[in-house]
């Protein structure tokens, strides 16, 4: 790593781009300065508690252990320590967490209180009456809220996602959470085809409703990218395979191993329920159409997430999701989330290097002022598994892939920087004499999605898409074709999970408002 051919070609520039060193996290322990002592009895008996605890971090798991398993990462806090927490929240008269940054407009303030008074039946009441799945935005949710929080104007955040977190286990753990299904069904029934969070989220609201509804997946177990394409060391599928039990003894029916279109036609569906949504995701990725790109082992990342998934949970693989790190040198080609998902992946996998390459410059370690409070900043972020190994690699352009005997061995690639153009856009200009090589025996692709996978449906009913190629859908999330409703990445395009949440409610309560309507 010390000889990398990134770094030379950063020195051949004189460009420091992806060398400075990163913000560090704190971790439990290190709040230093925190006041012991007896808990007062609210955040509002103490509304200057900001000043006195500061933010904590719960940390993660020790890197040498956590690289051995898949096991989740991240620690949690003891109820102590969250109550702490929940009282550094400010009781703000406009709570920009709630209204301009979380996508759900989880009531924040509200439960923040009830934990800090130790009334967690209350705070979990008022957490579910927003969100359907807090298990899962507080695992996997890069916490908009914290970003649009008043406390981090001056000092820094609350840990909203961390109370979340324990607001939603607690319920779980104390068995607030038993199956309430329907005291009476309408006798309407409505179709969801896709199980990720945005079918999840239209199927629980439309059933909580009292309208049957049924999820038609796929896969092999229901879930979508919840269970086959985030890594279990970020969410385990324990935790999902909790909520899809929960579902079903509340009422819904989930239908896997069926392809809409394909096994079951439209007219099926349409004979058989009231109402049917499309929530299939942004299933199709951003490719990189340069010399060498149909070279073997250069691979998709949800091709290689879903396929290391799929092992730990014993499903078959065939030869061609047969896609291994073990032993080689990794290059990841994306410098987001999923990227940071491969990277991981790849370390647990028994790679011998692996770089994340990014396009994009470093961003700043502190607030920009091109993004200011409350928007979400631009600032450099690490995740568990930049802190477990590998290179990232900023402002990087890949021109060409090569190869022996049909298998990738190497990139071509230079240093870029961004410059303004007259029409106030930025593009990425090679700088000169700044080509470097990377040896690789694994290319991953993680450059995102450029809208959803190919879908017969679609296609029979020539449903309306937009200049994106997502399918379009109207004010009330209907598609061209009556009835036939879509949720999520489908039409929004790929994004957050809890926007795929936030637009399945949405969604959902249009599909609900239309079954009424109709006698």
């Amino acid at each position: 790593m010390d000889k990398s051919p990134y770094k030379a070609a950063n020195q051949a520039v004189n460009h420091a781009a992806g060398s400075t060193g990163q913000t560090a996290v704190q971790t439990m322990g290190q709040a230093a300065g925190q006041k012991s002592g007896q808990i007062p009895a609210g955040s509002s008996d103490q509304p200057n508690a900001f000043m006195h605890y500061q933010r904590k971090e719960p940390g993660y798991r020790n890197v040498k252990e956590r690289l051995r398993d898949y096991k989740a990462v991240e620690l949690m806090f003891n109820r102590e320590e969250i109550q702490h927490q929940s009282m550094r929240c400010m009781d703000c008269g406009t709570p920009f967490c709630h209204a301009y940054g979380c996508p759900i407009s989880n009531v924040i303030p509200e439960f923040n209180e009830f934990v800090c008074r130790g009334k967690w039946k209350e705070a979990l009441s008022i957490l579910l009456s927003t969100n359907n799945f807090p298990e899962f935005t507080a695992r996997v949710c890069p916490a908009p809220c914290e970003a649009a929080c008043v406390a981090g104007l001056n000092s820094d955040p609350v840990t909203i996602r961390q109370i979340e977190l324990a607001v939603i286990e607690n319920g779980f753990n104390k068995g607030y959470l038993e199956p309430r299904p329907p005291l009476k069904y309408s006798g309407k029934k409505a179709a969801v085809i896709g199980s990720g969070p945005a079918g999840l989220t239209v199927a629980d609201t439309i059933n909580r409703a009292g309208h049957k509804t049924t999820v038609f997946e796929s896969a092999k177990y229901p879930g979508g990218i919840l269970r086959y394409g985030i890594p279990n060391f970020k969410l385990e599928k324990w935790v999902v395979e909790r909520r899809i039990k929960l579902m079903e003894r509340e009422g819904v029916l989930f239908e896997t191993g069926i392809i809409a279109g394909d096994d079951i036609s439209f007219r099926y569906l349409k004979n058989r329920f009231d109402v049917i949504c499309l929530a299939c995701g942004a299933s199709r990725p951003r490719d990189l159409q340069i010399p060498g790109r149909g070279l073997n082992n250069i691979v998709f990342a949800m091709d290689y997430l879903v396929a290391q998934n799929k092992r730990l949970n014993s499903e078959p693989i065939d030869l061609l999701e047969e896609i291994s790190a073990k032993g080689k040198s990794v290059v990841v080609i994306g410098g987001g989330d999923t990227g940071s998902d491969c990277l991981g992946t790849a370390l647990r996998q028994g790679a011998r290097e692996v770089f994340q390459l990014e396009i994009l410059p470093q961003p700043p370690e502190t607030r920009p002022t091109t993004t200011p409070w409350p928007t979400y900043p631009n600032i450099l972020k690490e995740t568990h598994a930049h802190r477990e190994g590998g290179q990232r690699c900023f402002a990087v352009t890949t021109k060409e892939f090569s190869g022996k005997n049909n298998n990738v061995n190497k990139l071509f690639c230079a240093k870029v920087e961004w410059r303004v153009q007259e029409d106030g856009g930025l593009v990425p200009v090679e700088l000169a004499e700044s080509e470097f090589e990377i040896e690789a025996e694994l290319v991953i692709l993680a450059m995102g999605f450029i809208g959803p996978g190919k879908n017969k449906i679609v296609d029979d009913l020539k449903l309306t898409l937009d200049k994106r190629g997502n399918i379009k859908a109207d004010a009330d999330h209907m598609t061209s074709c009556d009835g036939l409703f879509v949720a999520g990445d489908m039409t929004t395009g790929q994004s957050l999970i809890v926007r795929a949440m936030a637009n399945g409610q949405k969604t959902a309560k249009q599909m609900i408002k239309y079954l009424e309507t109709r006698h």
